[in-house]
């Protein structure tokens, strides 16, 4: 992960503005920075969103490939995850320190996001046991300055909103076997329902509050972070731990309900977006939200 050096007048400087509920940036401890959100920025794909959340910046494309569905789940498609972090965005990513973060993303997002609860997996499959759908969703890493899960999750999220899955039509050949045809009309197609699809909310602990959506600066204060996942109805999916120190269950228990509450009011105006763009279609204009 991207991080930078503070000197210990800064932490200072840092630590009693939390403490105040007043953060260097003007936000209070539960209150995320300017985001944009972009659908349909990359023509190749089948669905894609751009996220800049401050200065950190995420895109994402999603590909719709036919596979064969997995021994265990025969009646469900699967999604893959691939996160790539661009050495433009930090020099830390270069070499190995980008390829381990590719990875500890990718597992996360694969727990939070290629499960029956977020996602119509069911509806992915084409023939129980033979045909499915699988969804390749690509992470590209732009620009790092913290708080890359948060606007992760949004991207994919828009992602998903954004694509189309061509209708499948099955026809049987002569020899008793299943053909499937894909429809050629690019109006033809399948759209998923996003509307279980969790947020990412990360919270890190400085000093004896907790805040969201925090800097590079701010993380190098922080002790730990608590990543958690939250439908649009306040429903946590996945909690995970992240960093060196250690959280008393008090703070664990009320970072929690935090992430609860900052992530079930993420949803909304998200979705609104992502609706009036759809609506209106407007699919390559900037609009920001949060702000």
């Amino acid at each position: 992960m991207a991080t930078v050096k503070v000197s210990e007048a800064e932490k200072v400087y840092i630590l009693h503005g939390i403490r105040d509920d007043l953060r260097v940036d003007g936000r209070s401890c539960e209150d995320y920075r300017h985001m944009e959100v972009e659908t349909d920025v990359v023509s190749n794909t089948d669905g894609s969103a751009r996220v800049s959340l401050g200065h950190t910046a995420v895109l994402v494309g999603i590909k719709a490939e036919i596979g064969k569905p997995r021994p265990l789940v025969p009646d469900e498609g699967y999604l893959e995850f691939f996160v790539d972090c661009s050495a433009n965005a930090t020099p830390e990513f270069e070499g190995r320190g980008g390829e381990e973060l590719g990875i500890e993303l990718s597992n996360t997002l694969y727990r939070v996001f290629n499960n029956k609860n977020s996602i119509d997996l069911k509806g992915l499959c084409i023939s129980a046991g033979e045909h499915c759908w699988v969804l390749y969703v690509d992470v590209l890493l732009l620009q790092c300055d913290g708080n890359l899960y948060d606007a992760i999750s949004v991207a994919i999220k828009a992602a998903l909103f954004n694509t189309k899955i061509p209708r499948v039509h099955m026809s049987s050949d002569d020899e008793g076997g299943k053909e499937v045809e894909l429809s050629d009309d690019p109006f033809d197609c399948v759209r998923l329902s996003v509307e279980n699809v969790p947020c990412i909310v990360t919270l890190c602990k400085v000093g004896h509050r907790h805040v969201v959506d925090a800097t590079l600066q701010e993380k190098a204060c922080s002790v730990a972070s608590l990543i958690i996942a939250v439908t649009h109805r306040g429903t946590v999916t996945c909690v995970k731990k992240v960093g060196g120190g250690s959280l008393d269950p008090e703070s664990i228990f009320e970072m929690t309900e935090a992430g609860k509450r900052v992530g079930k009011a993420l949803h909304a105006p998200l979705m609104k977006l992502l609706q009036q763009e759809e609506s209106l279609g407007k699919k390559r204009e900037k609009v920001g939200f949060l702000g």
